[in-house]
């Protein structure tokens, strides 16, 4: 039996999050493999969190700094253990290395955070990105050694894996490039969607606890939408997301044609129904969630260099500008055009379909999988900086985790 253990960081939440989204992908092409798959986390689950049981995925609470994981994992002895996020990997991988070695230890990145937290920073001093800058930061610095100590690092973004191979000089047999995976569009359904014609206004959606949501948002209603409503009076500007906070729902005005409508379940059928998909992102890493679903249900959309960074390396299926004039100009005419319309819903379908196709992407990973499994010790071997910080992370949060939990035990 292939055994598959994932550690998350949260339970995933495919209906408000792109991670969330990504998550449930990945547990998908792993149960077609075949694997019995395990999900464990130490966070609390929310309205929003997906029920994994009716995937056929086991669901498991675990503690932090608690040896009752060692007794877990032992039991379990999962061929593969996927670390959610960097940090879950601090937390878990010395106790899943020295209770499971044999098991081939993946890094799900989604983004890089310390990338993205970066940026943020820059935006605020207003100062120019620097990689040397970047990779001077503690973050960095942390997220770094955690792909070094994996066995495979996976990344959502082209972009990313070209900055850590390129920037960074990590042996591109620690990487493996893997977007989002996606059903393939049919023409019986592109022949559903809502013409041109039959569309109207703009849309943004975006989770409100991810902070160049909530920047891109404050942006968008300040810099942009009255340069775009001054071309457009007519046209309003659609809000959705969830765990919006209060300043951004205080943005409602009608009067303006900015409605805030909070979280929606069916989305898709809202962003097919309007015209054009707006993401002025200022900041960020990864690819964008928002964008993939624009493409999904043929709506052209307008974002940023960030936003469509890693995205494609095909013309873009809308446009992507940064200045607030630029971003307008490009909506206004995006939404007034109706052969450019057409010829950028056509470009987010051929995107779609060949270099987001799950079939063929998946089938490429599980081959590398495969190959991994009779290599793992070799492999291991020509990763000398991973092993070392390896050893070095484990003897010290080793015994950080125990000192912990000992501290945690005499205070009950």
């Amino acid at each position: 039996m292939k055994r598959l253990l994932v550690i998350g960081q949260i339970w995933p939440e495919p209906t408000t999050t792109a991670a969330g989204n990504r998550m449930l992908q990945l547990l998908e092409a792993f149960l077609t493999q075949g694997y019995q798959i395990t999900f464990a986390s130490t966070s609390s689950k929310t309205t929003h969190s997906a029920d994994l049981t009716t995937l056929g995925v086991r669901e498991v609470s675990i503690q932090l700094n608690d040896s009752s994981f060692d007794e877990f994992i032992k039991q379990l002895k999962p061929n593969i253990v996927l670390f959610d996020r960097f940090m879950v990997e601090e937390q878990f991988g010395w106790r899943v290395a020295d209770h499971c070695p044999q098991a081939i230890r993946i890094l799900n990145t989604e983004d890089l955070h310390s990338l993205r937290e970066f940026r943020e920073n820059c935006l605020k001093k207003n100062t120019h990105f620097s990689t040397t800058e970047w990779l001077r930061q503690d973050k960095t610095k942390r997220e770094v050694a955690s792909i070094y100590r994996s066995d495979l690092t996976l990344l959502v973004s082209s972009f990313e894996k070209q900055l850590l191979e390129g920037d960074v000089q990590i042996n591109g047999d620690l990487l493996w490039h893997l977007p989002f995976l996606l059903e393939e569009i049919p023409k019986e359904k592109i022949e559903k969607w809502p013409k041109f014609e039959e569309r109207i206004d703009f849309i943004t959606y975006g989770n409100g606890r991810h902070a160049p949501n909530i920047d891109a948002l404050n942006h968008l209603k300040k810099s942009i939408w009255p340069l775009i409503r001054k071309g457009l009076p007519q046209v309003q500007m659609h809000v959705y997301g969830a765990y919006l906070p209060q300043h951004i729902i205080e943005m409602n005005q009608p009067e303006e044609g900015f409605l805030v409508h909070g979280w929606i379940a069916e989305l898709d059928k809202k962003v097919q129904q309007s015209r054009v998909v707006l993401a002025p992102l200022r900041f960020g890493a990864g690819i964008k969630g928002k964008l993939a679903k624009a493409m999904q249900n043929g709506t052209p959309s307008v974002t940023t260099k960030t936003g469509a960074e890693g995205m494609t390396k095909q013309p873009w299926p809308g446009a992507v500008a940064d200045e607030p004039t630029e971003i307008a100009h490009c909506a206004i005419e995006l939404y007034q055009n109706r052969e450019k319309w057409q010829e950028s819903q056509n470009r987010g379908i051929t995107i779609v379909n060949k270099e987001y196709e799950k079939e063929e992407a998946s089938k490429s990973f599980f081959q590398r999988l495969n190959s991994l499994k009779h290599e793992l010790e070799e492999h291991r071997n020509k990763n000398f900086i991973g092993s070392l910080l390896q050893y070095k992370s484990m003897a010290a949060t080793k015994y950080m985790g125990k000192w912990i939990e000992e501290k945690n035990r005499n205070s009950k």
